[in-house]
């Protein structure tokens, strides 16, 4: 019978499959431990038998406030074979934001992490009256915390005195049932609950499997939030699903470190991972020796006009195919190398990906596989892979979905991965999904003659400037963090005269160029006011309008000092950008740019 739940999916994988290092993660003294095939069974089956003695039954949400882990994926997979719906939560959301989503959907459990994450649940609690039970992965000071371990060893008892048959590893667990509710994060307003099934995860899954199987041989190095709608699916379900291993990173700062140690041969990134090694394989040669600098932009502009005529389908000639060769050995096995050595391909997924950077890497040995999806779409409905790769675009449509484009340039969406709709919000759910079924992504896109779909915008995100022109930012703001000297851009001109951009600096090169200028200054952030610095960025902008229509240019920019963080609320948790939010935040670096209203006039 074919596998149609999460349930399923794991128990075939681990009987399929069996392999010592199902999961690996960096103990106190610093090693990776492994988790086997069959230990995580165990724990499973144990953990599925402790949830039933709290009382908590198929249909009831238990929520996860944790980071990447072992017992993250051990507590999730209990909960899927037991019929229990999860509700993932970002460890980095405040506790206002936690404790919206946990009114809404009223879990009578949470597993917690750590014991800062325990304080949040508890510092709450009193609010909570629904939650009848806070089980800690680590050791917890708190009164009314259960410690995982504990609760592993009743259910272990349990299993002990009563093992279950086979046919009784998922009773009650049916392919269209709620496995899941994601919030997402949004850009603005609160976040709403995408009610996810079994089978919207496991038909996605197989899908993927079709363009990008995943072997037993294949191990990933797990670091994207598994909060995160891509993670679970493709660096967790996709990859248990194909027989693979899974290393937990031990820290975002630690993931270089953990790539060299764990070797991985798949990688699941958001764009901004890449940006940032590219960024520092650039910065590197640049501080070489002339010679090296030479053979480093030699190779980098062979390589990516290797790359542009192997996936357009032209010719490699001998004489350049010797030189890729060469490039090769001077150049990109050494980045491979740095990487692990290992990499067969690597997706990026949540934002767009800099086309040239994707060159790059394709010119590397190193493939990456951009995709396209939504938490409410389970979330690939579009992707590249071996073979049919098309710099900039989305890829092609997954094999048994389909998307039109509809009159006004929305992407439409149908397929098995559609979500069920969104947690106690009809309304909602109504004006995302239509009676046929389709859901509107909110993006705008269109298919070129090759059936490769690409994004130009997002639909919420179109400026309309006082004139009346519709202007997409996205594409402009690529253009410029194309430069070495531009970390962030933020278009802004909605309502106004004319475009400006808001440009965080990328500080590490624009240091290197002051102090080749012999410019003094005190602190980096007075760098953004120097009149050279200011030049400087003024350059890159004139460069960029001269590639735009003349409504497309943009007339004047401001430099920030600081990055737009999480933290400092500019970015969601999926590092998409609050427009909303950096407008608010500012407001009047903003409105200096632009001349005072006469009277009368609307602000």
């Amino acid at each position: 019978m074919p596998v149609q739940t999460l349930s399923e999916l794991f128990l075939t994988a681990v009987h399929d499959f069996p392999r010592p290092d199902l999961f690996s993660y960096r103990d106190k003294s610093g090693k990776y431990v492994d988790v086997s095939s069959e230990e995580a069974l165990r724990q499973v089956r144990a953990l599925r038998y402790g949830l039933r003695s709290l009382g908590t039954k198929g249909g009831d949400k238990v929520a996860i406030l944790s980071e990447n882990r072992v017992e993250w994926v051990i507590s999730d997979m209990a909960c899927q074979c037991s019929g229990i719906v999860t509700v993932p939560i970002y460890p980095t959301l405040m506790r206002d934001t936690i404790e919206y989503i946990l009114k809404d959907c009223e879990p009578s459990a949470i597993f917690v992490s750590t014991e800062e994450q325990a304080a949040k649940i508890h510092s709450i609690r009193e609010n909570l009256p629904f939650l009848k039970d806070i089980i800690a992965f680590e050791d917890s000071n708190l009164p009314g915390i259960l410690p995982f371990e504990k609760l592993l060893r009743i259910g272990q008892n349990l299993v002990d005195e009563n093992p279950p048959a086979p046919r009784d590893e998922c009773v009650g667990v049916e392919k269209d049932s709620a496995c899941s509710i994601i919030y997402t994060s949004g850009t603005t307003g609160n976040p709403k609950g995408v009610v996810l099934s079994h089978w919207n995860f496991v038909s996605n899954v197989q899908a993927i499997q079709e363009l990008m199987p995943i072997k037993p041989s294949d191990k990933t190095l797990s670091f994207l939030p598994l909060s995160h709608v891509l993670e679970r699916m493709a660096g967790y379900y996709t990859v248990i699903n194909g027989g693979g291993g899974i290393a937990f990173a031990e820290r975002m700062d630690t993931v270089p470190v953990d790539i060299v140690e764990v070797k991985p041969t798949i990688i699941i990134s958001v764009p901004r991972l890449y940006e940032k090694i590219y960024a520092k394989v650039n910065a590197t040669a640049m501080a070489g020796s002339p010679i090296k600098k030479k053979i480093f932009f030699w190779a980098r502009n062979l390589g990516m006009e290797c790359a542009r005529r192997e996936t357009e389908g032209q010719e490699i000639g001998p004489w350049m195919a010797f030189q890729r060769s060469l490039a090769d050995k001077l150049v990109f096995s050494k980045l491979r190398a740095k990487l692990g050595g290992r990499i067969r391909f690597m997706v990026s997924g949540g934002a767009p990906l800099n086309s040239r950077i994707n060159q790059f890497f394709y010119a590397s040995g190193l493939y990456i596989f951009e995709g396209y999806g939504l938490t409410e779409s389970s979330p690939v409905i579009s992707c590249n892979f071996t073979g049919n790769i098309r710099f900039g675009s989305i890829g092609k449509v997954l094999p048994g979905s389909e998307v039109r484009i509809a009159e006004d340039g929305e992407i439409l969406a149908k397929g098995p991965q559609i979500m069920l709709g969104y947690f106690n919000n009809q309304t909602a759910t109504d004006e995302t999904i239509d009676k046929e079924g389709w859901l509107a992504t909110g993006d705008i896109g269109h298919f070129d003659d090759d059936n490769f779909l690409f994004i130009t915008d997002r639909k919420k995100d179109i400026i309309v400037t006082a004139g009346g022109k519709n202007i997409a930012p996205q594409p402009i703001e690529n253009a410029l963090r194309d430069d070495k000297f531009v970390s962030q851009a933020v278009m802004i001109g909605d309502k106004r005269q004319f475009l400006s951009v808001l440009i965080v600096p990328d500080f590490e090169p624009l240091v290197e160029w002051a102090e080749a200028q012999g410019l003094a200054y005190a602190k980096t952030e007075d760098l953004i006011e120097m009149t050279e610095v200011q030049a400087l960025f003024q350059g890159i902008l004139d460069s960029c309008n001269k590639e735009l229509p003349g409504f497309n240019q943009i007339k004047k920019c401001s430099l920030l000092k600081e990055e737009f963080t999480l933290e400092g609320g500019e970015l969601t948790p999926t590092l998409k950008v609050k427009r909303f939010a950096i407008g608010r935040k500012y407001k009047d670096v903003i409105d200096a740019m632009y001349p005072a209203p006469l009277p009368g006039e609307e602000a």
